[in-house]
Order: structure tokens, then C-alpha cells, then sequence
């Protein structure tokens, strides 16, 4: 159970004593600056702390059990992640905590939306089961669009009275990324219904609106959205600044918007702003770390190092609603991090509940891990052949999916057919592959084919488990034998990534979590990734990360042509198209 999120808590007569100087705090830390959050100040001054809670913050305090010198340092708040899926990171709940800990970040604002589309309702009860009793807090906005379209299979469904039961939970601070926006603005009964019950229990409701201006933003604010993470542009973020909401600039693996929204940022509406990940992968968590590598960034751009920890910190407190943390001052939660530099943001020590539990990118305690069955063995394929990746040709012309690199959109061109002996083959040297996606929620056998261009790969085939937002079984390819045995590899590995050329397993990652996370550490995920990476480069491919381009590949709201299990999509008209294509 979590710890109470307001200052309404009694009175304690210790945590008094300690503040007057009169009683021994349990821990001292003297002679560092604090990063005041609430005045932009980096100030001399000692802290302490008695029970878990900050006691008092200044000079003349003497008397603890325990004192840490941490002179030429400085104090910070416990970094707050607004907005992350903790599934793109691949890892499990213990390891994803593990990484962020030691990277000063001590509470983690949770969206579990890929593991709900999977799992349903036990995919976020795993979630909040896993988090318990591990020295960062974890909590969940309910996913809001759960199938998020109607275009493709998903394994649950999140319906009113779900949502409603998931919002009752203490852990729970409110409703996801509202992603249908159009299902907002223009009163859809189901959507409006999701709305009320959040809006009853009083809980936070967070948007998702790329490219919304104008009255159609004005309905949406008006509904009760109180956050957009998709802004890109100066105008947009302006638009929601005005309308009340807040922003949140993300900075993650595969989308960063940082550099385009930090110059909207100033003094007078710093306050509205959130810096957040939505994604991280393993790779940029091992290497560059959290939301100190986003810091780090920001900071190096002029910004003052306290407004920028701001955005971090007291920002998502109160957004949150967690009043209990946010800043270095009395009364509050000692969650802090001890940073050696305020240019490298690099963390010396990380303080949770008023413990040390990470110091120079070590854990001082062993975190326990959650085994939990119901979230294995989620891949229902049924018996898979040959010829199940057939495509007769029924026309010259065929509606292809391209690639844009660094994007998750994509562009819908029409080519020439590559047809031999009456099937529609890939045709590597045109850069054209094949491109399947299986339902593997319900064994229906459903499965949707295409080509894409744009991965530049000439030899085998690359599948993966991850593919946004039903997480069906996608796999890409160059000829029909290794798509097979890439979908057979997958379903014995109960979900993951696997490389396949001339009809072997070249390479695997399994995802055993859901079909989308490790239950291994983050460093044999790495290792195993540069393997998967290093096969593809060897075959060809351009892309820098195929996996992730592929799992974005079938997600049916970004435009312009997706492909999931029902087939070909066309995002722009949002109805589904054939293959061949008119002349």
C-alpha cells in the first residue's frame, strides 16, 4: 500500500524535535547546496531527516544517528517520471526500477497501456503487484483506449466499469492518454462515460492530441484533459498553454521534442511544464540513463539547472497530485538525489523514504521480483505452414507501406506488383518485403498481409511481439520460409524478437512478460539486442533499430498506411484497403 500522497498527515512530535535542532535526526546531510525549486536559489544548507520526511533544511543542525558529507554536491528532489510505458524499456517492473533508481529517479507516473491491450485488467494489477514493496513508487493512470481502434485484434478489452474499478485502487491517479480525441470532442457515448467516472473519483485525466488546434483543442480541454505529451510544434504548445492544459515535452527513444518545444518555455510558464519519456529503451537506459540524461540536455542549452529540475520534480508533483514530494523542504518526503555536477547531472546518491538505496550507479538493497504466471504465456497462434504467407496476385499495382527513417509515420505509395508464377513475392532489390501481421491473442488465425519498403534488408526475415498498439505478431521478410520460421520461433519463445535467414534462428530476445517484456537482466537484453541489430546490418537493413520501426508498423492511428491483422490500413480515410491497387 502506498503512503499517504497529501501533507494532511498528524503532526509528529519527532519530526518537530529534529526541525527545532532540540533531537537527533535519523540522517544528516551536511555541508551540500540545495536546488531550490520553489525560489530558482542554489543555496548552502544542510538537511535533515527523521522517519522518512525532510525535518528541516538550513544551517546550525548537529545532532543524528547517521551524517553523509556531501560537500562540493548538491540536493536535489527525487525525479518524478510524468508519463513513461514501462514496456518499451522491455524490461520487467524490478529491473525498469533498477535502472531509474540509480539514475536519481525515486516516482514513476506509470501508463501500462500496452500491457492492458494484451492483458486487460490483470495486465495493470501486475503492474501494481510488481511495484510493491521496491524503493521507487509506482503509479498508474488507467489506460483510456483499450482496444484503441477497431481495425485490429487485441487481447482485453478496458470498458466503464473496468476503468471505474481500476480508478477506486490507491495506486491509481487517474485515466491514461486519452487517444481518441476525435471520440472526446464530438461526445462519444463510451468515451464521454470513461470521462465522468474519472471526473467523479476526482482523478487526474491526461491527453493525447497530435496536431489538434483550434475549437476542436477548445471541446477537448473543456472535457476535463489536463495534459498533451504529443505537441511538436511552437503553435500547438501555445494553443494548449492557453487552453489550461499542461505540457509535457518528451524526450524518449523513439520520439524527442525537446528541441522544438524548449524555446516556447520562459519564466512565466515554466510552471506548466513537464519534462517526461513515454519511452526508453534498455539501450538509452544502460547508457545514457533517465531523466538525468534529459536534464542533462536541457541544461546544456543555458537553461537554470533549477528551473530545468523543476520541470522534473515539483512540476508532476502537483500536477499528480502528490504533495507529499516535489522539493527540498520540511514537512515533505525525503525523496532525494545527491547530484556531483549540475551540468553532468550526475547522481552521487539516491535517497528514498529518507534511506540511501543507490549510490554511484549501485543499489544498496536487493530488489525483489514478482513471478507472476498470468502474464506468461500469452502467444495463441494456431498451427502455422507455408503457405499461410502466400499472397495471390489479383493486380499489377499494390499499396505499399514506406518507411520514413527516424519516423513512425509512414507514407502510402502505390507500385508495380512483384508477381512470380501468379504470387506476389518480395523483391529485395526494389527494396520491396513482405509484411505480415498473425493475431496471437485468441488463435483465431487472422492475419493481415502487405509489402513494405524502406528497411533495405536482402536476405531473411525480423518478427517481433511488440507492435503497437493490440501487440499481434509482425514479421517482416524476404522470402516466405523464414516468416515462417520466425512466427514458430516466437510463438515457442512465448513472445520477443527474433532474426531468422535461410530458414534458421539467427538471433533471439524473448519477451516472455506479455510477449513484451524480459524476465533477464538489462544487460543480457542489451547484449542480446546488439546481436538482433548486428544480424539485420549484416542483411542490409538501413534502419537503426528495425524492431522499433517494425512495432510501429501496425499501429492504425498514425498516418499514413498501417497493416494489422485485419490487413492494410488506411489511417487517413481510417478504413481498411485492399493490397492491389486501382490503375
Amino acid at each position: 500500500m502506498k503512503r499517504s500522497r497529501t501533507r494532511n498527515s498528524p503532526v509528529s512530535v519527532d519530526l518537530l524535535a529534529v526541525a527545532r535542532g532540540e533531537a537527533p535526526a535519523d540522517l544528516l546531510l551536511r555541508g551540500g547546496q540545495v536546488v531550490d525549486v520553489f525560489t530558482g536559489e542554489v543555496r548552502r544548507a544542510d538537511v535533515v531527516i527523521k522517519n522518512g520526511m525532510i525535518a528541516g533544511v538550513g544551517e546550525g543542525y548537529e545532532r543524528a544517528d547517521s551524517v553523509i558529507d556531501i560537500q562540493g554536491c548538491y540536493v536535489a528532489p527525487g525525479f518524478i517520471e510524468g508519463h513513461i510505458h514501462i514496456e518499451s524499456s522491455l524490461l520487467s517492473v524490478t529491473e525498469f526500477v533498477r535502472l531509474c533508481l540509480v539514475n536519481g529517479t525515486t516516482t514513476v507516473i506509470a501508463d501500462p497501456h500496452e500491457l492492458a491491450n494484451v492483458l486487460g485488467v490483470s495486465g495493470v494489477e501486475y503492474v501494481i503487484r510488481a511495484s510493491r514493496g521496491l524503493p521507487v513508487d509506482i503509479y498508474i493512470m488507467v489506460p483510456s483506449c483499450v482496444p484503441a481502434t477497431r481495425m485490429e485484434t487485441s487481447g482485453a478489452k478496458l470498458g466503464v466499469r473496468e476503468i471505474e474499478r481500476l480508478l477506486k485502487m490507491p495506486e491509481v491517479l487517474g485515466l491514461a492518454e486519452l487517444m481518441n480525441y476525435p471520440g472526446v470532442i464530438w461526445g462519444d457515448p463510451e468515451v464521454r462515460a470513461k470521462l465522468v467516472v474519472a471526473r467523479i473519483a476526482e482523478k487526474v485525466i491526461d491527453g493525447h492530441c497530435p496536431g489538434l488546434t483550434g475549437l476542436l483543442l477548445q471541446a477537448y480541454a473543456g472535457a476535463g484533459i489536463g495534459s498533451d505529451h504529443e505537441s511538436v510544434g511552437v503553435q500547438e504548445v501555445r494553443e494548449r498553454l492557453r487552453a489550461g492544459m499542461r505540457v509535457f515535452i518528451r524526450e524518449g527513444s523513439a520520439a524527442r521534442n525537446l528541441a522544438s518545444i524548449l524555446p516556447v518555455v520562459n519564466d512565466f510558464n515554466l510552471r506548466r511544464f513537464c519534462l517526461v519519456s513515454d519511452d526508453r529503451d534498455p539501450q538509452d537506459l544502460l547508457k545514457e540513463g533517465h531523466l538525468n540524461a534529459v536534464l542533462r540536455r536541457v541544461v546544456s542549452t543555458g537553461m537554470h539547472p533549477a528551473a530545468a529540475i523543476q520541470m522534473v520534480t515539483l512540476n508532476p508533483a502537483e500536477y499528480f497530485r502528490l504533495y507529499d514530494r516535489g522539493a527540498v523542504a520540511p514537512g515533505l518526503r525525503a525523496d532525494l538525489v545527491v547530484l556531483g555536477s549540475l551540468s553532468d547531472m550526475n547522481v552521487e546518491l539516491v535517497i528514498k523514504n529518507g534511506r540511501p538505496v543507490a549510490r554511484e550507479g549501485r543499489l544498496l538493497e536487493r530488489l525483489p521480483e514478482v513471478r507472476d504466471r498470468k502474464v506468461m504465456n500469452t502467444v495463441r497462434v494456431k498451427g502455422l505452414a507455408r503457405g499461410d504467407f502466400v499472397i495471390k496476385a489479383e493486380g499489377e499495382l499494390c499499396n505499399v507501406i514506406r518507411v520514413v527513417p527516424g519516423q513512425i509515420l509512414t507514407e502510402h505509395h502505390v507500385q508495380r506488383a512483384p508477381v512470380r508464377n501468379g504470387l506476389v513475392t518480395a523483391d529485395p532489390e526494389r527494396d520491396l518485403l513482405k509484411i505480415v501481421v498473425i493475431e496471437r491473442h485468441r488463435g483465431t488465425g487472422r492475419m493481415g498481409k502487405g509489402l513494405v519498403a524502406g528497411f533495405g534488408l536482402k536476405k531473411g526475415a525480423l518478427g517481433t511481439t511488440v507492435a503497437h498498439d493490440s501487440h499481434n505478431m509482425i514479421i517482416v521478410g524476404t522470402n516466405d520460409r523464414d516468416m515462417l520460421v520466425a512466427a514458430r520461433a516466437l510463438v515457442r519463445m512465448g513472445g520477443g524478437y527474433v532474426a531468422v535467414a535461410d530458414g534458421k534462428v539467427a538471433a533471439e530476445l524473448p519477451l516472455p512478460i506479455a510477449g513484451l517484456m524480459s524476465d533477464r537482466s538489462a544487460q543480457e537484453v542489451v547484449s542480446r539486442l546488439k546481436v538482433l541489430l548486428a544480424k539485420a546490418r549484416n542483411w542490409g537493413c538501413r534502419l537503426d533499430n528495425p524492431f522499433m520501426t517494425l512495432s510501429f508498423l501496425s499501429l492504425p492511428v498514425i498516418p499514413e498506411l498501417k497493416i494489422t491483422d485485419r490487413g492494410l490500413i488506411d489511417v487517413n480515410r481510417f478504413q481498411p484497403i485492399s493490397l492491389f491497387a486501382e490503375k
